[in-house]
């Protein structure tokens, strides 16, 4: 496929929940979070070494309410409805699949993402808020079913209005809600990063009553420029529960990174551990690790879970 969709790797780049909703059960719990086919590099659920003994989740990337003009490869905002932007070996078949094969899976579906042909992808409502929810609400259940998919993941990083926080906590508050209230999906993550508008986005969502949604907060903390050892990083996993108060803060990693700066997160992940504050933990991504050869970190990190 010749479209490409994903973060910015340079970019400067959930305290438990009892949900009405349907979290409580997975608070505090042995999450292990891993993007998958962000970056079309033909890899699969299979590749990824799935510990028994966590709950693994897979969030394909991404479903994007954006589609590309075919006269001048534009992007063109679509106002919610949603298509999904990765390739063939995502299935509903091979979601079935690997959950059939692997009853500690989940599969769900990431919305956003930084680009798309090269060019930004901005959250943008072209109507009105309840205009976008249904469009989105309808678009997202008929991906949702058609792959088979359990949750959602929140991860636009730019705005067409940077200042406009209230439509974006309606628009994502009110869908997550009516996903969830309707048993469309089981759980629901925000992925914000350390950048003022991205932030600011993301704390309003949190700070609205909408929170009571978000299962978990998959905060991109290897999108800091450095992280020099594991002092650093719990320093800014502290940073990001007082944005995020109350929030099940996931700690992440991605094996996009230096060998060193992937350590250096990792022992990170064990000091919260050794703290009893290691909510789960996430991998920016599968695709990252089939191509440099890292899934032996995924393994570590599951480790570190599970104390093994």
């Amino acid at each position: 496929m010749s479209s490409t969709i994903y973060r910015f790797t340079s970019s400067p780049l959930f305290p438990q929940l009892n949900l009405a909703l349907g979290s409580g059960t997975m608070a505090k719990s042995k999450i292990f979070t891993e993007y998958i086919m962000a970056k079309y590099h033909n890899v699969n659920f299979t590749d990824a070494p799935i510990n028994p003994a966590v709950n693994y989740h897979f969030i394909c990337a991404f479903a994007v309410d954006t589609e590309i003009d075919a006269g001048n490869g534009t992007l063109i905002p679509t106002d919610g409805n949603f298509k999904v932007y990765w390739g063939d070996n995502i299935s509903g078949t091979s979601v079935t699949a690997i959950k059939q094969n692997k009853s500690n899976v989940k599969v769900a579906v990431g919305i956003g993402g930084a680009t798309l042909e090269g060019q930004e992808v901005k959250f943008t409502v072209l109507s009105n808020v309840n205009t976008w929810v249904d469009n989105a609400y309808t678009s997202l259940k008929n991906i949702i079913e058609k792959y088979n998919l359990d949750g959602i993941d929140i991860d636009f990083e730019s705005f067409s209005n940077e200042s406009d926080t209230p439509t974006f906590t309606e628009c994502i508050g009110r869908l997550i809600t009516k996903l969830k209230s309707d048993k469309v999906i089981e759980f629901a993550s925000i992925a914000p990063y350390n950048d003022t508008t991205v932030q600011e986005m993301y704390k309003a969502l949190w700070a609205s009553t909408y929170r009571n949604v978000i299962d978990y907060v998959n905060f991109q903390f290897y999108a800091y420029p450095e992280i020099q050892n594991a002092q650093q990083y719990v320093q800014y996993y502290d940073d990001q529960v007082t944005n995020y108060p109350g929030a099940n803060v996931l700690a992440g990693f991605s094996t996009g990174n230096e060998d060193d700066k992937i350590n250096n997160c990792l022992n990170g992940c064990r000091a919260l551990k050794a703290q009893g504050r290691l909510n789960g933990i996430f991998n920016w991504s599968a695709d990252n690790s089939l191509v440099h050869n890292r899934f032996n970190y995924e393994a570590e990190a599951q480790n570190i879970l599970t104390g093994s």
